[in-house]
């Protein structure tokens, strides 16, 4: 529509297929659809793959057949992916509520070598500590244990991985990936994987330490999208769980 290609106001409801807005450079229209018969706003369809792979079994078996597996609060299955360092890589679909070393241990066949440290969902949510396994593969357990469930990609890391490595990976793909239109996000997340990179080859300093802890709690300021908190989550839980990996001259 001839604007700039930056986040904008855009709840999960519109009113009809276009935006509404009277002049170019406005926002996208805030009207909520609601679930009674004379709203005149159709909500958005958000669905994926596996979300739509189980409505013809719902369809067909009912809803409480779907329930029946599953947690309360997340009921059903849902397609785990394993990839690291695990003896292999695998996806594979099981019920919610599963516990994560069940799902490691089924599709990936445990540590490539030594135990697991630790395990990242995506580069959404915080790290989860290798003493956390029994957690169970739901939104509300994953929570719960301070991490996420996300799309259930599970990223594994032995002994012999260096996680502040794997935080500046992540760090770095954020800062890159930022439109820059919110300058914390965009400068303080390259700061922040240079700070990392620094720390990776053993040159990081007292300084940097108090930098970084500083960074991640500025990098979300005034935020207009999800991010900046991905930053905050990944790294912040680097400093919190696991801070003898940074190790400074």
């Amino acid at each position: 529509a001839g604007r700039a290609p930056f986040p904008r106001i855009a709840p999960p409801y519109r009113h009809g297929v276009d935006e509404i807005g009277t002049q170019p450079g406005s926002t996208a229209g805030t009207m909520m659809a609601d679930p009674g018969p004379g709203s005149p706003v159709p909500p958005t369809l958000v669905n994926n793959a596996e979300s739509m792979a189980h409505i013809p079994l719902i369809l067909a078996q009912g809803a409480d057949w779907f329930r029946e597996m599953g947690t309360a609060d997340s009921p059903g299955t849902l397609v785990c992916t394993v990839t690291g360092s695990t003896r292999r890589h695998g996806v594979g679909e099981f019920p919610m509520g599963t516990p994560l070393s069940e799902v490691i241990e089924t599709l990936g066949g445990g540590a490539r070598s030594g135990r697991i440290q630790a395990v990242l969902s995506g580069v959404a949510h915080p790290l989860l500590p290798g003493t956390a396994l029994d957690t169970p593969v739901s939104f509300e357990g994953m929570e719960a244990a301070g991490a996420g469930l996300g799309a259930a990609g599970f990223i594994v890391f032995d002994e012999a991985d260096d996680l502040v490595a794997v935080a500046q990976g992540v760090a770095r793909f954020l800062a890159v990936e930022s439109c820059g239109q919110c300058t914390p996000c965009k400068q303080d997340g390259l700061a922040i994987a240079e700070i990392l990179e620094r720390l990776c080859r053993s040159e990081g300093t007292e300084p940097d330490l108090t930098d970084l802890a500083e960074r991640v709690e500025t990098v979300t300021d005034e935020a207009r999208c999800y991010l900046a908190t991905q930053q905050q989550r990944v790294v912040g839980s680097l400093l919190q769980l696991f801070p003898d990996t940074l190790p400074v001259r």
